[in-house]
């Protein structure tokens, strides 16, 4: 009886859907995360993740795909932010606060001023209970292009992330590695949008590359365990919902909250055992 109730949730067909889609959500996620890290981009993942809303408004106006317009959305934020920086004297976080701010206020604006059937609650929070073969064959396509580029690319991609300078010294296409990584971001959230939402994306973009960097030293084995961790945590949390009575997105986000403190804990705690290793006997 115990074994059947554990097993329930593996069992509908709507929880099935639901951790298909949040694992497809993660693993691109997941795999552009060390970058985002590394480079401290954690505020142009939510700058462009918040700046899709009024891509998908306009798209819903025009009658074109929503994942369309939340991806142009996306891009229009990423060479905003790039030219304002290259022709002014403003810092980039300062810049990308005014511009993600600007068009998520633009988004709602525009929600409200139509008459829509789509409900923002499932674009700001996800719907991932909700989500439907359309939504799962998107997230599968979307998540088999980043994951294809960003293991092909992941070599350039790790050198311009360490040192733009260095890259571009041993004649990498720093440029095009620069607005391709954001492209592939906003591709990313895209793909999330059904599955965690604009306001939730941002953790699945930084929570698991903060965690590997905690516990690896090395870029490909980072690489791979922000990967597992995005997607089991993924998985991990949607059952859990079930159990819990609550919803499966920010259950994931709090699974890698806790993740992470777990790791900052263990790493403090081997960095002194480590100098207390190294001083010498008396």
């Amino acid at each position: 009886m115990t074994l059947d109730w554990l097993l329930l949730p593996l069992q509908l067909p709507f929880m099935q859907q639901a951790m298909m889609i949040a694992v497809l959500a993660a693993l691109p996620m997941g795999m552009l995360s060390p970058f985002l890290v590394l480079k401290g981009w954690s505020l142009m993942g939510d700058a462009i993740s918040h700046a899709v809303l009024p891509g998908i408004v306009i798209a819903y106006i025009v009658g074109a795909p929503l994942a369309l317009g939340a991806f142009a959305a996306g891009m229009v934020c990423a060479l905003s932010v790039g030219y304002l920086k290259e022709n002014s004297r403003i810092k980039e976080d300062t810049v990308m606060g005014i511009v993600f701010s600007g068009m998520f206020a633009t988004g709602f604006v525009l929600y409200i001023a139509i008459t829509t059937e789509v409900h923002l609650d499932h674009i700001l929070f996800g719907d991932m209970l909700g989500a439907s073969w359309r939504d799962i064959v998107q997230s599968a396509t979307i998540a088999a292009v980043v994951a294809g580029l960003v293991g092909a690319a992941r070599r350039d991609l790790m050198a311009h992330a360490f040192d733009a300078q260095h890259a571009r010294a041993i004649g990498l296409p720093v440029r095009l590695l620069h607005y391709g990584l954001l492209a592939l971001l906003s591709l990313a959230i895209v793909g999330a949008l059904t599955a965690v939402g604009i306001i939730l994306a941002i953790a699945m973009l930084i929570a698991p590359g903060a965690i590997a960097f905690l516990v690896t030293r090395h870029f490909e084995r980072m690489l791979a365990v922000s990967a597992a961790i995005a997607v089991a945590s993924s998985l991990a949390g949607v059952y859990l919902s079930f159990f819990i009575d609550s919803a499966p997105a920010p259950t994931i986000v709090l699974l890698m909250t806790l993740q992470f403190i777990a790791a900052f804990a263990w790493s403090q705690w081997r960095a002194r055992w480590i100098q207390e290793s190294a001083q010498p006997s008396p």
